[in-house]
């Protein structure tokens, strides 16, 4: 490629945009004032836990990444993968890191001066909350669109100085592999944030509120910096991570499905070659366009004072929605631009719009599962309130069914994207083409993703909010402060449930795209292996030939016939293995030459060979690799439904997807018996120290009534350091297991069971990953906000409920006759003060524990679940090149070619 086309520009130019607004936003939210002393303080303590988190990730994540490009390394060595991976993949995970640090410090400055703002108005408070959000939600997709640019560029430009002969085609399928770095970062910041936060709101949860009967914000509860810590680190700097991968993985994806789309419309003509830089570029300016209509949404989100909850809610919609609409109307002048006079498209018979169609059922998909995520979490819906109600009867109805209603909400979202992947599918023209239909799948997450700039930061709002609660909380703020942070929590409760939705959504479709593009990568690895081995043979080769390399590939080759007049190298697929008996076939021996015949001399062209037999007399007939389609490449293979090792591989992808929530959960579990043992000890010490200094035993049962520091022995209590430094210890130690089990399965797995088994591990493990992840976000979704919804009803006594017709009726109708009776029963008990319904009562215990099961639920396993299922479709791209030369090999040992 000579040169870029003028659209390529708006990517760079979007990129920049990105990071320029994420810089001025950062500046406006710094602007303003932390609060008092006792604000900061708390604050600081929350940045540094934080800090020093990320710090030891990093150093962690970085041993693995040399070890990664050390393996990349011994495989650029042996030509099975590029060597500019082993720069491109570190990049990748570098830029992603580099996301979560700005975003989390952005977060970390920002609890305070949200919490200080509400002071003045509850839009002020949004505004900063939300504007901090949206520097994570700006710098991800700046840095990820600015790394596939700058490869784009040097590689179209400079891509024969690396050694990219293939073209369009090879350069794509060598940029996608860089995309394992980003898949790689997130997982283990998605694993290790998760664990982190939950062992610390577990411990907060159980011991603060149910034992101890501490708010788990409270400054008494020695979890409770920890807590505020990793809301950061999972919600934060997690989240960024996880839709940076899905970003970046579905531009790449699209982009090398539309390079190889062009090559099966038209050929290997120059017209063809224009084409696909056009169906390259498209993605990459779409992305670049979406910059712009994120920039304009966060502008228009804003909310009136004393706004409702559902008012909040679509103040944060209306942004979304103005995105989504603008990127909608310049997606279609884009595709005008690109392609209303494009002949190759016409010949398809597809309009040039119809692509656009594709994007908009991305869009439209991601803000229904956006939309059904809220139905079934949000506690201004029936689901959630069902919940609420089964707390009457404890936790084991709410767990039952929070259960239930997580499982039933799965079918909106499966439903959804099966009919987006239909649509796209449809709307590109897959009816004709079958690469074409899914580059449509691939630019509809890219559509998916387009607004990803205000999409994340409503997301990432939410650990903001939460943290400025429990600042106002811990610094004891007036109670108007603590009751607007609380409405903009709750709210952020919401977004952080549909930004979980929304990001298993794009997940579903970029998996389907990289298995497209793990079948163009196994194509280009048998082409490029052929040659190899071709060349090495080049001595006794004369005439056209076909050289059998074993397992029914051949390397073909045509002396003269190539660039220069040099020789043409390919490669040939026996796919009909009728044409050759079996043992026949297993007796060839590696190295074998026949006679080759092509139709009109020109095997550039040729779609097959007809090859000769040792007899003479008789020929079959191969497919050439560089022509074939994605159907060849599968009948040769033997993936279908049939095949012991398609349907082992099935297995093997549902069985990571429950093992690793299993890993995952246990680790969780781990993590908060250590955590719940100190929260208990710290709780222990501080009521020897209240009894030494006086207090009576009628006070120390009252927590409220503690004092918020304490001395005993020489050590300040509560002593949140010890906490923090559990959270910390435990995160990085449990979330090496899960993170080595994502990359190596698909490596060991393919090596056993070759090309079909990885198929089919990648579909089994999409389709179980993406319905259990949905599952587990939904259900703990559900139980969090379950708990909120009491928690809004406030402190209701006895006495007050029982002779207040007003409180009564402010009880939901189906609990209100038990509340009733119980209220009667604790005044007559003398037991006026007892709370019965809300904050503190049994009822509100019940959630809480539904909450502390929910936990792990959708924000360790059920969020890294869509990681993983991207992480082992991109592992099974950069591998497939050892996979197709030592697959076959090691399934004639265990006798199962």
């Amino acid at each position: 490629m000579e040169s870029l086309p003028s659209l390529y520009w708006l990517a760079p130019i979007g990129g920049v945009l990105a990071l320029v607004m994420a810089r001025v936003f950062s500046a406006s939210v710094m602007r303003r004032s932390e609060g008092d002393a006792e604000m900061v303080r708390i604050a600081q303590a929350v940045r540094e836990g934080a800090m020093a988190y990320l710090r030891r990730q990093y150093r962690i994540v970085a041993a693995v990444f040399v070890g990664l490009v050390a393996f990349l390394g011994v495989m650029a060595w042996l030509g099975l993968q590029p060597g500019l991976s082993m720069l491109g993949v570190p990049l990748a995970g570098f830029l992603s890191g580099l996301c979560g640090w700005f975003g989390m410090k952005m977060a970390t400055n920002a609890s305070a001066r949200t919490a200080h703002a509400v002071k003045t108005s509850l839009n002020e408070g949004l505004t900063v909350a939300f504007r901090s959000g949206a520097v994570m939600g700006l710098n991800v997709v700046g840095f990820a669109l600015l790394d596939v640019s700058f490869w784009f560029a040097v590689l179209a430009l400079f891509g024969e100085r690396f050694g990219l002969s293939g073209g369009l085609v090879e350069m794509t399928t060598v940029m996608l592999s860089f995309s394992m770095g980003a898949s790689t970062q997130a997982l283990f910041a998605r694993v290790g944030g998760g664990i982190y936060t939950k062992a610390a709101d577990v411990g907060a949860d159980l011991v603060g509120k149910v034992e101890a009967g501490i708010p788990e914000d409270d400054a008494r509860n020695p979890a409770t910096i920890a807590d505020n810590v990793g809301d950061n680190v999972g919600d934060v700097a997690g989240m960024g991570a996880d839709l940076y991968e899905s970003y970046y993985g579905s531009i790449l994806a699209t982009m090398a499905l539309g390079a190889a789309a062009a090559v099966s419309v038209a050929g290997l003509t120059a017209e063809a070659a224009g084409f696909a830089v056009k169906l390259a570029v498209a993605p990459l300016a779409l992305a670049g366009i979406g910059i712009v209509c994120s920039v304009l949404g966060i502008f228009t989100v804003r909310a009136k004072e004393n706004a409702t909850f559902s008012q909040l809610l679509k103040s944060l919609h209306f942004g979304v929605n103005v995105a989504s609409v603008l990127i909608t109307v310049c997606a279609f002048g884009l595709l005008y631009s690109l392609f209303h006079d494009d002949g190759v498209l016409a010949s398809l018979g597809v309009a040039w719009w119809r692509p656009g169609l594709s994007i908009v059922f991305g869009l439209v998909a991601g803000l229904v599962i956006a939309h059904a995520t809220e139905y079934y979490t949000s506690y201004e819906h029936p689901p959630t309130k069902q919940i609420a109600i089964q707390a009457l009867t404890g936790p084991a109805t709410v767990i039952i069914s929070g259960i239930a209603e997580g499982m039933k909400s799965t079918w909106a979202s499966l439903l959804t994207t099966v009919v987006a992947i239909a649509g796209a599918f449809a709307a590109a023209g897959g009816a004709d083409d079958f690469l074409m239909g899914l580059y449509g799948v691939g630019i509809a997450a890219v559509g998916m993703l387009s607004t990803l700039g205000i999409t994340l930061a409503t997301d990432a709002y939410g650990p903001i909010a939460d943290n400025a609660g429990g600042n106002a909380e811990m610094t004891g703020q007036p109670p108007h402060v603590r009751e607007r942070t609380d409405m903009l929590d709750s709210l952020g409760n919401t977004t952080a449930a549909t930004g979980k939705g929304f990001a298993i959504g794009s997940a579903a479709l970029t998996a389907m795209a990289l298995l497209a593009a793990y079948v163009q990568v196994v194509q280009a690895q048998i082409t490029k292996q052929a040659g190899v081995f071709a060349r090495e043979q080049a001595a006794v080769v004369s005439e056209p030939s076909a050289i059998y390399e074993g397992h029914g590939i051949f390397a073909v080759v045509f002396p003269g016939a190539g660039a220069g007049g040099g020789a043409y190298y390919d490669g040939a697929l026996l796919v009909d293995r009728r044409q050759i008996a079996r043992d026949e076939l297993r007796s060839l021996a590696p190295g074998t030459v026949f006679p080759v015949y092509v139709e009109n001399d020109d095997p550039v062209r040729a779609m097959q060979y007809r090859v000769g037999r040792e007899d003479g007399r008789s020929v079959f007939t191969v497919v050439s690799t560089t022509q074939a389609s994605i159907r060849d490449i599968l009948d040769f293979y033997n993936v279908s439904l049939t095949n012991p090792k398609v349907l082992g591989g099935l297995f093997i992808g549902v069985m990571l997807a429950f093992l690793f929530c299993a890993l995952t959960m246990n680790a969780v579990g781990r993590a908060a018996y250590r955590m719940m043992n100190e929260c208990r000890r710290q709780f222990g010490r501080m009521r020897e120290a209240f009894r030494k200094e006086g207090m009576s035993e009628t006070q120390i049962s009252d927590p409220t009534q503690w004092p918020k520091r304490v001395n005993y022995e020489g050590v300040d209590y509560p002593d949140y350091a010890t906490c923090v430094s559990i959270s910390t210890a435990g995160a990085q130690r449990e979330m090496v297991l899960p993170s080595l089990l994502a990359i190596l399965a698909p490596v060991a797995l393919g090596l056993v069971l070759g090309v079909a088994g990885v198929m089919g591990m990648l579909a089994g493990g999409l389709v179980a990953g993406f319905a259990v992840a949905v599952f587990m976000a939904n259900a703990g979704g559900a139980w969090d906000n379950a708990k909120k919804l009491l928690e809004s009803y406030g402190r209701i006594t006895a006495e007050d409920f029982h002779h207040n017709k007003v409180t009564q009726e402010s009880v939901p109708v189906e609990v209100r006759a038990a509340i009733v009776d119980r209220a009667a029963e604790f005044v007559r008990e003398g037991k006026g003060a007892a709370i019965v319904y809300g904050k503190g009562s049994a009822d509100h215990k019940a959630t809480v524990v539904g909450d502390t099961v929910g936990d792990p639920f959708k924000d360790t396993s059920g969020p890294a679940l869509n990681i993983l299922i991207k992480l082992i479709s991109i592992v099974s791209v950069v591998f497939a090149g050892l996979v197709v030369k030592y697959g076959a090999v090691v399934g004639d040992w265990l006798r199962l070619e």
